[in-house]
């Protein structure tokens, strides 16, 4: 009897032409780890794009080299196949219109349902979801210098999702996992102000006691750790009883066992697709594994994809070109999203956690605006007001949208 091939996907919801050049870049070490890999597999990678993010013209995303598609499968996910699809949807499997326009489309966490929907469509085994800013590959500090280790973040993955019968299995991050740039601290802005400011926006991934550390000791950088870029420490994430926390890339989902895998969800414009994803995932089985992406999170080190390694790691000072809109723009995502997780965690807090949000940010505000030399953080309690008042609706959302999710399962 012939070998059953494995399918496994590969998922980018991209905003940035940059993925042509993550794809292009890393291909032949995509067919390398599958080689390696003790069944048969095979390659499809999904490319959602989206023009409007950052009006990107539409060409660029097709920049992809002629002998990447002779060798891995590559499908187009465009804006016209997401109308029809959705046309389809409702006429032939009797699927709410509404519900589904609510559910597919562009954005942080429509845009992987939607992956995650054509990869289950395509008979895919596996998904991973490949952030469009991120590289194969792990930095360590030795004795003073930069090290750095390809990482077989294709293989990891299959080998742990077989080895511990997984549902989801989630690798590490290093370099500049956060957009909060380097800042020099004064007596205009102290590490007491930084501090309280991370704590307002926090989640489960960023804290003040992973920031502080590496602004103190590494210019904001993460390094890896040597055991674990060496494919050691592998062990399984239990619920601290709101969630059990994933990030949204080095994320790979198990799709033959799809009743163990939710959808995303973030409220209108904001982030935090990965960490409401993880409040759903108290029954499925997740797996940390030993394996890193490094995270180019100000497109400052794209030569990485060309095999060139920096000897130095610098600051991201909050003075160059860009990075306080990139700063801005993220943390109005996460300002964005705080309430509805602090209303999921405690309702019966949830109140005072806001007022607490609101004073603090009262306070901390004026003086980013002052090392910006600019009013526009002034937004950040303007967006926390708005959807603040918006909880409800927006928990009402998060739950419709599983219930959406657990319908079109069945109907795929």
């Amino acid at each position: 009897m012939e070998e059953k091939e494995i399918n496994f996907g590969i998922g980018f919801v991209t905003g940035r032409s940059n993925v042509c050049r993550i794809i292009n870049s890393y291909y032949k070490d995509m067919l390398e780890q599958i080689q390696r890999y003790d069944e048969k597999v095979k390659i499809t990678i999904f490319v959602l794009f989206d023009t409007v993010y950052q009006q990107t013209p539409r060409e660029e995303f097709y920049n992809i080299e002629p002998e990447v598609y002779r060798n891995i499968k590559i499908k187009y996910i465009t804006p016209e196949d997401i109308k029809e699809e959705i046309k389809k949807l409702a006429v032939r499997n009797n699927m709410n219109l509404e519900d589904m326009e609510f559910f597919l489309g562009h954005g942080h966490a429509k845009g992987r349902n939607t992956v995650m929907y054509y990869a289950i469509k395509n008979k895919m085994d596996y998904l991973l979801f490949w952030d469009d800013d991120e590289y194969p590959v792990a930095v360590l500090k030795d004795n003073g210098r930069n090290v750095w280790l390809k990482q077989d973040n294709i293989l990891k993955h299959m080998e742990f999702m077989k080895k511990e019968k997984a549902d989801v299995t989630i690798g590490y991050h290093c370099g500049y996992i956060s957009p909060i740039p380097y800042i020099d601290f004064n007596e205009k802005f102290t590490e007491e102000d930084l501090k309280e400011f991370i704590e307002v926006i926090s989640n489960d991934i960023i804290s003040w006691e992973s920031i502080r550390e590496k602004m103190k000791n590494n210019n904001g950088v993460t390094y890896a750790n040597k055991e674990i870029a060496n494919g050691n420490g592998a062990y399984e994430i239990k619920s601290d009883g709101i969630g059990k926390w994933v990030a949204g890339s080095t994320l790979c989902l198990n799709l033959n066992n799809r009743d163990k895998i939710p959808a995303f969800y973030n409220p209108p414009l904001a982030r935090g697709e990965d960490t409401f994803f993880s409040t759903l995932l108290g029954d499925s089985k997740i797996f940390r594994i030993p394996v890193y992406h490094f995270h180019d999170g100000f497109l400052k080190y794209t030569e990485i994809m060309s095999g060139v390694y920096p000897k130095c790691l610098r600051k991201i000072n909050i003075k160059e070109e860009r990075i306080k809109s990139r700063f801005l723009k993220a943390a109005i995502g996460w300002i964005k999203y705080k309430p509805l997780l602090l209303y999921i965690k405690d309702k019966e807090k949830y109140r005072s956690e806001i007022d607490d949000m609101v004073e603090k940010l009262q306070i901390i505000v004026p003086k980013l605006n002052t090392i910006f030399n600019d009013n526009c953080f002034t937004t950040l309690l303007e967006e926390l007001e708005k959807y603040d008042r918006n909880v409800e609706k927006h928990y009402n959302d998060y739950k419709r949208t599983n219930e959406i999710w657990n319908q079109l399962k069945g109907k795929i």
